[in-house]
């Protein structure tokens, strides 16, 4: 089980991992050993609570495919098992970042005071800049 939060996990069997080759430099090992892990999850056949299955899907994340299909690949450490751990734990922190509700904007006024000082500053700049030109005959 993927544990997202107390009240939401996934089955390991709702996650497909298949080992493929990384990309870049390797020496000798690099043609030999398949260290990288793509991560495929299936966001609409999985057993996550309807709101975070929307959540998810109207994100507009990139690493989602037109099927609802979740697509990761992590390459950034030497070893398969490292690889396998870093992208399940990148798709818990996809999950619950999901799950965190925005906070509702409280819209704010500016206070009279700040109004007054920015058009005595503006006021000020204006009488500066008319100093600056050319004195007419």
């Amino acid at each position: 089980m993927l544990y997202i939060t107390r009240n939401i996990s996934i089955p390991l069997n709702e996650i497909e991992l298949h080992s493929v080759r990384a990309q870049g430099s390797g020496g000798q090992n690099v043609n030999k050993v398949s260290s990288a892990v793509h991560l495929r999850f299936n966001i609409i056949d999985s057993s996550l609570p309807e709101r975070c299955k929307m959540k998810l899907l109207n994100s507009g994340d990139s690493r989602i495919t037109k099927n609802g299909e979740l697509i990761l690949k992590s390459q950034e450490h030497r070893t398969l098992e490292q690889n396998k751990e870093a992208a399940l734990a990148r798709l818990k922190n996809i999950i619950a970042e999901s799950l965190k509700e925005q906070k509702v904007r409280k819209p704010t006024r500016i206070s009279l005071m700040q109004k007054t000082k920015r058009m005595d500053l503006k006021t000020r700049r204006g009488n500066i800049k008319t100093l600056r030109k050319k004195v007419s005959e």
